[in-house]
């Protein structure tokens, strides 16, 4: 409603202006010319559909787009910067923008990188390079004890939730996933009308919260959650350990954006802040997880289950590894969620200090599974700061089978960054409740934009992998990635890091792991 009547009081000066340019004296049209210009230009932001920013602010927002035309001196600022102060290796919103409106040009004049600098990384191209593959590589994910496997993309939308996100985010999130074929997990606030909409391939994330299939004291809902996961949508299911931003602590969603559907959804009160808890209530040993998980694919009619975590101690996924093998159940995925991903809000000591970097937590979870000999039983996720075709490359050496990006996938709806998420007042409708916010945002457009970006990324990572002589993921190996270590000297990921063979911890684990292998207890947690 204030955007329509700034424009409508714009439009009423402009009348003014004429008139009297009309009536009393031509110099009024000094006034009235700009003033119908506004006007118009004011009409124009309401009805277009293209500009989140100019459907809510109609004239103003235009003072944004002369900001970013401006560069390298204003863009190289506002947008080459995390939301935490600490540059990216490159402008990443800007190619994610590119690619989402499908008008990505190649960059001349070379590197922009310090490609002398300790950490640059670089991939090994072959002096024999191959065909990209005629469709993109798709994942098999299904262990033993499931019926009903599922072809995973090798980039899928992470875990935001309904709720954190608005209607309209939801709805252009997951017509892009139906539209190009990938998959979209629901967060773990529930399964919405609007995740079910557009029939987009869903992987429904169960938090400590058990929202969506959660009982009136704050338990798990067997009855309620059969029911839902029986949807023809519901390709996967996700049991959520904890999430990268924030490891150890639940999530919070404000009173002010718990209105009576998102109530409905998640089975809780209207208007009330609702507070995860950060620890799940129906299981508190490794060998009750794997129950757990084991029950909930029962429960889903034998769909691909599995978890997601962001990894602190080795020896306690290793303790998970040992009940795995002694109940003889195993997940049919894992996610790993990297300390320095997540679009959640959180504490900036747990964003800063608590949880293992995605590269250690892969490598971690990868060397774990190969080296108990459950690896060719689990496929592997990865999201943390997933954006580029590169950034799937590298975590597909790191161990990865497939990746899943969040901030990336707002930045390809709309998402400027504006950091105002918890206020309820997002300027470009992606992460508020106020109706009138998320109108601007416009489902056929930003659907488009998510399935292009998508697209056009997993094709850059065919491409990398093609220019590596290598036309399946599955043929990726640590000695292609390297890694500036020294002024002189340059380490591939085979020479950095230590790689255990198949069930190498079951025969001899080697001196740097021996000790953890030996703590690691299937019914305990605390070691």
């Amino acid at each position: 409603m204030t955007r329509a009547l700034v424009v409508g009081a714009v439009a009423v000066a402009a009348a003014i202006a004429v008139a009297a340019a009309t009536i009393a004296s031509w110099w009024w049209l000094v006034a009235g010319v700009p003033l119908v210009a506004l006007a118009l230009v004011g009409v124009y932001d309401l009805t277009q559909r293209r500009h989140s920013v100019l459907r809510n602010y109609p004239i103003l927002g235009h003072a944004r787009y002369l900001l970013e035309s401006i560069r390298p001196e204003i863009q190289q600022y506002f947008i080459e910067r995390d939301t935490d102060g600490r540059p990216f290796d490159r402008d990443v919103r800007s190619i994610v923008y590119e690619r989402a409106k499908g008008t990505e040009d190649e960059s001349p004049f070379g590197t922009e990188l310090d490609v002398y600098a300790e950490g640059y990384e670089s991939f090994v191209p072959s002096m024999a390079p191959v065909a990209e593959p005629g469709e993109h590589p798709r994942v098999r994910v299904g262990g033993p004890g499931c019926t009903r496997p599922y072809d995973m993309a090798l980039l899928n939308v992470s875990a935001m939730s309904f709720g954190s996100l608005s209607a309209n985010a939801i709805l252009a999130l997951n017509k892009g996933a139906a539209e190009g074929g990938f998959a979209h997990d629901t967060g773990e606030g529930g399964l919405s009308e609007y995740h079910l909409r557009h029939g987009g391939d869903l992987i429904w994330e169960i938090g400590t919260g058990y929202f969506g299939c959660r009982t009136a004291d704050g338990g798990f809902d067997e009855p309620e959650f059969a029911d839902k996961a029986a949807h023809d949508a519901v390709k996967c299911v996700s049991l959520k350990l904890s999430q990268g931003a924030k490891p150890g602590l639940g999530g919070v969603l404000p009173g002010g954006k718990v209105n009576a559907e998102i109530a409905r959804v998640r089975d809780v009160p209207r208007g009330r802040t609702v507070v995860s808890p950060p620890y799940h209530r129906v299981f508190s040993t490794p060998r009750e997880l794997v129950g757990f998980i084991g029950r909930l694919r029962e429960l889903a009619g034998g769909k691909p289950t599995g978890f997601k975590l962001c990894v602190g101690s080795r020896a306690q996924f290793l303790a998970v590894c040992k009940a795995m093998r002694a109940e003889d159940v195993t997940p049919d995925f894992i996610v790993v969620d990297g300390a320095e991903g997540g679009t959640g809000a959180a504490p900036l000591e747990f964003v800063d200090h608590v949880g293992m970097p995605l590269t250690e937590g892969l490598i971690t979870v990868h060397n774990a599974l190969v080296g108990t000999g459950l690896r060719d039983r689990i496929r592997l996720g990865a999201s943390g700061k997933v954006a580029t075709g590169s950034d799937i490359v590298k975590r597909m050496i790191q161990g990865a089978d497939y990746t899943n990006a969040a901030r990336a996938m707002m930045f390809a709806v709309g998402c400027i960054q504006a950091q105002r998420c918890h206020t309820n007042r997002c300027p470009v409708g992606v992460t508020t409740q106020d109706p009138a916010r998320a109108r601007a945002l416009d489902v056929t457009d930003k659907s488009a934009r998510v399935r292009r970006f998508q697209h056009a990324t997993v094709r850059s990572a065919t491409q990398i992998m093609a220019a590596m002589g290598v036309q399946h993921p599955g043929d990726l190996r640590p000695h292609m990635l390297r890694r500036r270590v020294g002024p002189t000297r340059v380490c591939s990921y085979a020479e950095l890091y230590n790689w255990l063979g198949p069930d190498e911890l079951l025969a001899q684990p080697p001196a740097d792991w021996a000790s953890d292998w030996r703590r690691a207890d299937p019914d305990r947690f605390d070691i």
